[in-house]
């Protein structure tokens, strides 16, 4: 790894990416679709209809990016995905405005890894816990009180008017820490948004988590040797950090 061990004991802080990472979105979005299907008599797949709703997930949020769209919460950005993939499965005549809502609001409502909690509570007792997510504040909050996750604070993208991968998310979250960028580190199952916090000066931590996109996938799960750590669940984040 980049770094050595004495060097990570500086840090105070780890902040954590949340969809995949923290909390399993696929499993949680199919279950919600599974119900409003039966409530509603609606045949769909509802596991191509989580992976087409993440799958608008960058796009949106590109379009925040590039000047296309203003800044946008992503409850908003969800939404606008969820109405064109209503549409293009069939189904819009048979869902009203509350059950459209409803559906949206799955993200707020989604469940933990098994390790995710007692992971995070082993963490808590030497580090201050964050999240740092392109959800909105108040879909971070709700998800933590749904699944029980026991942040010491909520930061998300919203804060800074940027979404990851952008600079100004990592560093809006050390300067609202009160931290330098090398007392921080960023823990995440996905690569890109580690290099990047990488390039802005945070430690890093690889989770892997090859059930993020179900079952059927072949995930990447080399680690790219700039990290800091890599570990193969919670439990074993904790492990390394705790009894370095």
């Amino acid at each position: 790894m980049s770094q050595t061990r004495n060097t990570l004991s500086e840090v105070r802080a780890l902040t954590f990416d949340v969809f995949g990472t923290v909390v399993d979105w696929r499993s949680s979005v199919i279950r919600e679709g599974e119900a409003l299907g039966r409530a509603r008599g609606l045949g769909v797949d509802w596991a191509a209809f989580a992976d087409a709703w993440r799958g608008g997930y960058a796009p949106a949020m590109n379009r925040v990016r590039q000047g296309e769209l203003p800044w946008t919460r992503l409850d908003d950005l969800h939404r606008m995905t969820l109405d064109r993939l209503i549409d293009e499965f069939g189904i819009g005549e048979a869902l009203a405005e509350e059950d459209r809502q409803q559906l949206n609001r799955a993200w707020h409502r989604l469940d933990p890894w098994p390790d995710s909690v007692v992971g995070l509570r082993r963490l808590k007792s030497r580090f201050i816990l964050a999240t740092l997510s392109n959800g909105n504040v108040s879909l971070l909050v709700n998800m933590a009180k749904h699944a029980g996750l026991p942040w010491d604070c909520v930061i998300s993208a919203e804060l800074a008017g940027h979404y990851k991968r952008d600079p100004e998310v990592y560093h809006k979250a050390c300067e609202l820490l009160d931290l330098a960028p090398h007392q921080v580190m960023m823990v995440a199952a996905h690569q890109d948004d580690l290099q990047a916090a990488h390039r802005e000066g945070l430690r890093t931590a690889f989770v892997k988590r090859p059930l993020e996109h179900g079952p059927d996938a072949v995930p990447d799960l080399s680690a790219d040797p700039v990290f800091d750590l890599v570990a193969e669940d919670f439990h074993d984040l904790a492990d390394q950090l705790l009894n370095p």
